[in-house]
């Protein structure tokens, strides 16, 4: 839909510097164009909008009720877009890195690693967007793109971070509270953490079970949660079993947080991805380093992982 009506843009920041000096010679002085320049720029204006926004006496100016009134806002509109235009500007450069990832891996991952390339690298700022939609790449202006996806998006440099494994995950304290069963059936008949679709490519408790064999188990009570970080969360809080994505969890079964109540584990060909867009220019040598530094921290290899 068109922006209308605008007046010609040039003559509003004329005008938001005359009425802030209420002066046509300090506003050309700030804005290093002549008077008469300025003089223009508001007759023009004051054309369009069809009324008097100063009056002139004596080579001194004054707002008319109309021009303060405009003047408040147009103050104001052109106040957010210097803001905000700062604020992209600020993102932009040599010592600048912006990383998109989802809520998981940015909180689960990505975020207790980082800290140790920002103390060695005090002077590279990151910039950390969180969204759990792999399509949101279409939207964000990003140097690296950290996410979980069967199918990458098209116009990407891929690099693969870890394959995919799940497997049920929850605290010590439930499975005591449960019996501490060995049985599947048994372990998974009481209460399973669901994580909503907003994620449609990870795997739900139906697939895994069909996957590993199991029957498709019904729980007694369930827990729908729509944010992966808070679905572990409840997990460690004893509210149920969640299933889990090994890298994600490997410091909580290390430090016995969480715990596997069954060795079913399912591998697939999916993977998490390092993804950077093909048309980005000439890339920075900040986000190199950036990029090599993510790939030294991957494990060699995974171990057990915290079966009981």
């Amino acid at each position: 839909m068109k922006i209308k009506p605008l007046p010609p843009l040039n003559s509003l920041v004329a005008f938001e510097a005359s009425a802030r000096h209420l002066s046509f010679t300090l506003a050309a002085e700030e804005l290093n164009v002549t008077q008469g320049a300025i003089s223009r720029q508001i007759r023009q204006l004051e054309e369009y909008l069809g009324k008097a926004i100063f009056t002139r006496a004596n080579r001194n100016i004054h707002l008319t009720a109309t021009g303060l009134q405009y003047y408040q806002s147009i103050s104001q509109a052109l106040l957010d877009i210097a803001q905000i235009t700062g604020e992209v500007r600020k993102w932009q450069g040599e010592h600048k890195i912006t990383v998109a990832t989802t809520n998981a891996m940015a909180a689960l991952w990505l975020l207790p690693k980082v800290a140790e390339f920002q103390n060695s690298n005090d002077e590279i700022d990151i910039r950390i967007l969180a969204s759990d939609s792999v399509l949101d790449l279409r939207r964000l202006e990003c140097d690296l793109a950290l996410f979980y996806c069967r199918t990458p998006p098209a116009d990407m440099h891929v690099t693969t971070l870890f394959s995919e494994e799940v497997f049920p995950v929850c605290s010590p304290a439930y499975l005591d509270k449960i019996g501490n069963p060995s049985e599947p059936e048994n372990i998974f008949s009481n209460t399973l953490l669901y994580l909503e679709e907003s994620q449609r490519d990870w795997v739900n408790w139906e697939q895994w079970f069909s996957s590993v064999g199991l029957p498709n188990i019904q729980p007694r009570n369930r827990m729908n949660i729509n944010n992966y970080p808070m679905l572990l969360q409840a997990a460690m809080n004893g509210q149920g079993i969640a299933l889990a994505w090994g890298s994600l969890v490997d410091d909580y079964l290390q430090r016995g947080a969480l715990v596997r109540p069954v060795e079913h584990v399912l591998s697939t060909p999916s993977n998490f991805l390092m993804l950077q867009p093909m048309k980005r220019g000439v890339i920075p040598s900040t986000v190199k380093q950036f990029k090599q530094w993510l790939l030294e921290q991957l494990p060699n290899e995974i171990g057990d992982r915290g079966l009981v």
